[in-house]
């Protein structure tokens, strides 16, 4: 890993060199190199940060888990894009300020620096909240919030979620013209390699201005994206976990294609553990699938981790309290959050603040509340 100085870091302290690399090249530089590229879905910019901890290729910011953890609400048009632009663009700086932080590491207590790449952000872009003209503008947002990579769906909007009954397309043309938009406007901002991925709800819509229906409509939609030459990822979403749509899809759209790559939502809807025959990541990458994603995997994550923390204060009180650090603080662990002394970049801020003569807010920095052992 190739180390280069900031002169957001005190002399001595280096960053990855690829902190200086655009978000959407690094992202089409790994979708060249690797087999597929992965990346759970998160709504926050702490989620963020761990994924990017745990060495993530990605960071999926999801619509519906935004949703959720923005509006406490269903996957329904219920925000705006400046609202989730904004999200991800707090997201996306909340990652570069996390790479100062862990490369001071924590001098005084001679805990090494740790050196992190940042990993590039896909954001959803639901049905592009409104006309091409609205598409154009989102694009805006997230191009200058720092975004790799957004993906567009064909739904009438309000859009649903997915999964979702009850779902309408507008037409292939104009589908293909907000398309357009997307790769000009990320081309008119100097971010050519923008990544764009177009999304097709054919497959469980009840309504659309074409006669076909099913996978032979998301079939023909999956072409005539391609066709126009804009989408670099084509995702067709699935109403079940059954492995023979997306074969299908995947094969039929590659006879006309045949470097056609695809994105992939492993959906949280879907009890993947009861599956007899469930799909595998790298049987998905073996049909041309490039990026896959769990649209809900931290919310789902967080959901019980925090349910059974709750449950367990209400009947534990503060033994309940107690267990949770037992497992934060246990002899092997690898739990970052466990000191928000470190996570948070308490010494990377009270050494750049002495760095930068602001002593009183070195000083201030209250290192007292870590908690260094647990018996």
């Amino acid at each position: 890993m190739e180390l280069i100085s900031t002169p957001l870091l005190p002399d001595g302290y280096k960053v990855p060199a690829s902190r200086n690399e655009a978000p959407s090249r690094r992202l089409r530089r790994l979708l060249a190199e690797k087999p597929y590229v992965f990346a759970p879905g998160v709504y926050d910019p702490m989620g963020a940060q761990l994924l990017m901890y745990h060495g993530f290729d990605a960071v999926y910011f999801s619509g519906y888990s935004f949703a959720i953890g923005h509006l406490g609400t269903t996957d329904m048009d219920l925000y705006s894009s400046v609202e989730i632009a904004d999200g991800a663009r707090r997201a996306v700086s909340a990652l570069r300020k996390f790479q100062l932080t862990m490369a001071i590491g924590d001098p005084e207590k001679k805990a090494a620096p740790v050196h992190l790449e940042i990993p590039p952000v896909v954001v959803d872009m639901d049905a592009g909240y409104g006309n091409l003209f609205n598409v154009q503008r989102t694009v805006e947002l997230y191009v200058n919030a720092g975004v790799a990579a957004a993906h567009l769906e064909d739904q009438v909007m309000p859009k649903r979620c997915g999964h979702i009954a009850g779902k309408a397309l507008i037409s292939a043309d104009e589908f293909v013209g907000k398309l357009r938009m997307m790769r000009s406007a990320a081309d008119d901002l100097g971010r050519e390699d923008f990544v764009i991925i177009a999304r097709t709800d054919g497959v469980s819509a009840s309504e659309a201005p074409e006669s076909k229906r099913g996978l032979e409509l998301a079939v023909d939609r999956g072409l005539r994206y391609l066709d126009s030459g804009v989408p670099d990822l084509l995702w067709c979403e699935f109403p079940t976990a059954e492995r023979g749509p997306t074969e299908t899809f995947c094969t039929e759209i590659r006879k006309r294609f045949p470097k056609a790559r695809f994105a992939f939502n492993y959906s949280s809807s879907f009890k993947w553990h009861n599956e007899k025959n469930p799909i595998t990541w790298d049987e998905l990458g073996l049909l041309g699938v490039g990026f896959i994603f769990i649209t809900l995997a931290l919310q789902h994550a967080a959901g019980h981790g925090m349910s059974v923390l709750l449950r367990d204060l209400m009947e534990k009180q503060e033994e309940g309290y107690m267990d949770l650090q037992r497992k934060e603080w246990a002899d092997g662990g690898d739990i970052p959050t466990r000191s928000h002394h470190l996570f948070t970049g308490v010494p990377y801020h009270h050494h750049v603040g002495r760095e930068y003569g602001a002593a009183r807010l070195s000083e201030d920095m209250d290192e007292h509340l870590e908690i260094s052992k647990v018996v």
